[in-house]
């Protein structure tokens, strides 16, 4: 069994089969529209912009946006890496059409050297979910540089505190989620985000939708 460090797994672990099975009714439904006000059809909209034939989606969840989205080809070549096993069979069983390659891994660490490289690649619904402060979450970026393709496009979105707009119930649950761990977004700000994206792209973008960044980089500038 691969063994993670014990102080990613909050963020990760609380996912199984049975919460699985209600992820995308709870948060891709109801806390999406009505808590962090940004629907999924945006985020939707932002894999359908950026997805390549050749894509590494990192932190799968139940893979519906994977399954939602239209891919430039018929046959795309999709690998899907997540330190939860649960995740990746279910995300891996939805869009099995494709047939998908799996790697269990933490995104924090360094990555497996034979992943190989990618067009595009996905982190929804990641960075908050990671522990630490924004600088600490970076490390992820600098790990994924190696594996861009060149004019590979990096893309996603993460639910932010700071100066976005929060109801009060956004701002109850994100607490309670951060004291479980599940959360570790208390310090992340567009300002953090937005710096750490145009230190290591040449070219970034970001919308704020609700409480959610979605945002997409290319040119690595160690390239």
């Amino acid at each position: 069994m691969e063994q993670f460090p014990e102080a990613h797994k909050p963020g990760y672990a609380i996912y199984s089969r049975k919460s699985l099975a209600v992820y995308d009714a709870l948060v891709l439904g109801f806390s999406n529209s009505f808590l962090w006000r940004c629907p999924s059809r945006h985020l939707v909209d932002l894999y359908d912009r950026h997805l390549s034939a050749d894509h590494l989606d990192i932190g799968v969840g139940t893979g519906y946006f994977l399954d939602k989205a239209v891919f430039p080809e018929a046959k795309p070549r999709i690998t899907l890496l997540d330190p939860n096993a649960e995740c990746l069979e279910a995300a891996a069983e939805r869009i099995s059409r494709y047939q998908p390659h799996k790697v269990r891994a933490d995104a924090l660490i360094p990555w497996p050297e034979t992943l190989g490289t990618f067009q595009s690649v996905g982190l929804n619904y990641v960075f908050h979910c990671l522990p630490g402060t924004m600088s600490d979450k970076m490390v992820l970026l600098d790990h994924l540089q190696p594996h861009l393709a060149p004019g590979g496009t990096v893309f996603g979105s993460t639910i932010l505190q700071g100066d976005v707009p929060r109801s009060w119930a956004a701002r109850k649950l994100m607490g309670i989620y951060n004291a479980k761990g599940v959360f570790s977004n208390e310090n992340d700000t567009l300002e953090a985000l937005e710096g750490a994206l145009q230190e290591r792209f040449e070219e970034v973008e970001i919308d704020i939708v609700g409480c959610v960044a979605l945002f997409s980089a290319r040119l690595p500038r160690s390239a």
